[in-house]
């Protein structure tokens, strides 16, 4: 027996990504809806061999489905989502607008499973930040170890992670650096994408800040430890998909690089690419598609007592946002649901 399971805003690239994980991972589905605003209504999506007509989110009736896994913006999430709990069905969120309610849990699989009980409170649970989720995944085991009680992360951000306009925007700029008579402004980015980087994800706060790198901060806080301290900046490059982190950790104790790449490659949703070689690490374009996080460039920082390096790989479109939902899923149907 499986599970009746709705993908709301399937025909963006997140909610496509699910269908193709949820196929992929042949998670036990007995009948999944696919939903879309009226102006997407009747677009064709797949799902395995299947083809799916998208239903109007607007006029769907949640009731009697299991679980609804959303991947629209905040503000439709702040009209259907309520809706979906209320009839019963179990939503799995990927906006920002509920990860920081403290009775709605923010879920890592591989770092607090056990958090998967509180979705009891709303019916709601949220999936994290594209560039918290694979960090995360990076941190819980080594802070498991010898506790960590500071973490500096600078990102190199894809474009996919500001949807499929902002992976258009990088191509049409692209091709117009090569035509003198086309020109592409900024639209999508606050500056040039192509050829370039942008010290800018998000709004900017009071204390001089982006939104992007506050969410890492309390994210992670959430998530592993409140007693963390976390300082980002975040920035988006000129890559399709996968972000990339370099990471920098300072421990309450003493972790020597090898016990760490051994911890590391024990991990659940880990894969450690670290020789010291040419070419003996993992980039972006190497990623894309993949499920796992890949860490790489492992390594003392002799600048501190306790402190490591290392540099962290993902397709944000799976771990940072369509698989980590999937993996909630399979969590809350194993743990919670039982049926599948």
């Amino acid at each position: 027996m499986g599970y009746r399971i709705v993908v709301v805003g399937a025909t963006g690239n997140v909610g496509r990504e699910m269908l193709n994980i949820l196929a992929e991972r042949q998670f036990p589905v007995d009948e999944i809806a696919v939903l879309a605003s009226r102006r997407s209504l009747g677009t064709e999506v797949s799902f395995g061999d299947k083809t799916l007509t998208t239903k109007d989110l607007d006029t769907f009736d949640f009731s009697g489905w299991d679980m609804a896994l959303f991947a629209v913006g905040s503000e439709a999430t702040k009209v259907y989502a309520p809706k979906a709990a209320a009839a019963g069905c179990v939503v799995i969120d990927n906006s920002s607008l509920y990860r920081y309610d403290p009775e709605i849990p923010l879920i890592v699989p591989e770092c607090n499973p056990e958090a998967i009980h509180g979705y009891k409170n709303k019916n709601i649970i949220a999936n994290p930040n594209c560039s918290t989720a694979q960090m995360v995944v990076a941190l819980k085991p080594l802070h498991d170890r010898a506790k960590i009680k500071r973490v500096v992360v600078s990102t190199y951000q894809s474009v996919s992670g500001a949807g499929k306009d902002g992976m258009d925007e990088l191509w049409e700029q692209t091709k117009a650096v090569y035509n003198p008579t086309t020109d592409v402004p900024p639209n999508k980015f606050q500056k040039q994408i192509a050829f370039n980087v942008i010290p800018q994800i998000d709004v900017f706060m009071e204390d001089g800040s982006t939104k992007e790198e506050w969410k890492m901060v309390v994210e992670t806080k959430k998530i592993v430890d409140p007693s963390i301290k976390v300082t980002a900046t975040c920035v988006r490059v000129p890559v399709f998909v996968g972000h990339s982190e370099a990471v920098n950790i300072e421990f309450e104790e003493f972790l020597d690089e090898d016990e760490a790449r051994d911890i590391l490659r024990e991990a659940p949703g880990i894969m450690v690419i670290d020789k010291r070689e040419p070419g003996g690490y993992v980039s972006p374009v190497e990623c894309a598609g993949d499920f796992a996080t890949f860490i790489s460039r492992i390594r003392q920082d002799s600048t501190i007592e306790n402190g490591l390096n290392l540099w962290c790989v993902s397709d944000n479109l799976r771990k940072g946002a369509a698989l980590n939902a999937v993996q909630i899923a399979e969590l809350l149907g194993r743990e919670v649901l039982k049926k599948g």
